[in-house]
């Protein structure tokens, strides 16, 4: 009489060795990406902290020990830029030629993106191909006919001026994104409110705008950023010095200095530029978060 011997089957997961080879594989590919991105913080960071101790020297202690500490904590080159370099005045155009504009394109741009985005009518997709066309029209070939068009109104070298054109060149970017969003917002709220007696501007305003947050507020940090680095626009079409804004004056600065340029006070005055981008940054982070989250899981 024999006895059949069984060997029992293995239940659990059998390692063939590719689960060890995969996590091998991610832990190298993650340490490439960490190596990659701290030479690239330290890239950035390196010039803007290098930027930062250098406005508090003079012209001599950078030259003379440009990586050490100044021998002197001193804000006298924040005060010769702001007054001497008329930064201060700049910066006061910067802010109310780019503020206007940004509150303007924002609005128009919500507005014409939830349009679009939400109603059907004759001549939509047109409308919206020419704002996509709007993104690939390079500057360089609208300065001359812009400058024209401005001095023929009378608003070349003028602040409106300038305001008109920066809403002009931010509003297809602003469509095309918030485009994507109001198209992603669900009908069913939409229906409630109009159910509820709320009209199209009252559902545009208080249901769906706030609904749009996160992507208008990641339009805005783009848009800011944009308009507050703007140079060819400003110097082609603002020609009035008491006009000028912030790219404008730091070039003058440097170019009608010549060979005595104050290092220091321009240090100081790239700081002055800078600072009103990473503060907004740093209030729109969360909501720049919540946009590229929102954004996957659509």
């Amino acid at each position: 009489m024999t006895t059949a011997t069984r060997t029992a089957a293995p239940t659990g997961p059998v390692d063939d060795g590719s689960g060890a080879r995969r996590g091998s594989g991610d832990r190298t590919v993650a340490g490439m990406s960490h190596t990659v991105l701290a030479i690239w913080c330290l890239l950035v960071i390196a010039p803007m902290v290098w930027v930062v101790i250098g406005s508090f020297k003079t012209s001599s202690e950078i030259f003379g020990s440009p990586f050490s500490l100044p021998a002197e904590w001193s804000w006298t080159n924040y005060s010769t830029a702001w007054t001497d370099a008329e930064i201060g005045r700049a910066f006061a155009n910067t802010i109310i030629v780019v503020g206007s504009a940004l509150v303007l394109v924002m609005l128009l741009g919500a507005m014409c993106a939830y349009v679009l985005a939400r109603f059907e009518f004759r001549g939509r997709r047109a409308i919206y191909y020419l704002m996509l066309a709007g993104l690939t029209f390079p500057v360089f070939l609208a300065i001359v006919p812009l400058f024209f068009v401005l001095d023929n109104v009378g608003l070349l070298g003028s602040l409106p001026g300038l305001i008109v054109t920066y809403v002009a060149f931010a509003l297809p970017f602003t469509v095309f994104f918030l485009y994507a969003f109001f198209r992603g917002l669900p009908d069913d709220i939409a229906e409630a409110a109009a159910i509820d007696g709320a009209g199209n501007w009252r559902t545009f305003f208080q249901v769906m705008l706030p609904m749009a947050t996160p992507g208008m507020a990641s339009v805005a940090i783009f848009n800011f950023l944009g308009l507050w680095n703007q140079f060819i626009l400003p110097v082609a079409l603002n020609p009035n010095s008491d006009n000028w804004v912030l790219s404008q004056r730091l070039a003058a600065f440097v170019s009608s200095a010549g060979y005595a340029v104050d290092f220091g006070a321009m240090f100081a005055a790239v700081v002055i530029t800078i600072v009103p981008v990473l503060i907004a940054y740093l209030i729109f982070q969360r909501q720049l978060q919540g946009s590229v989250s929102a954004g996957t899981m659509k």
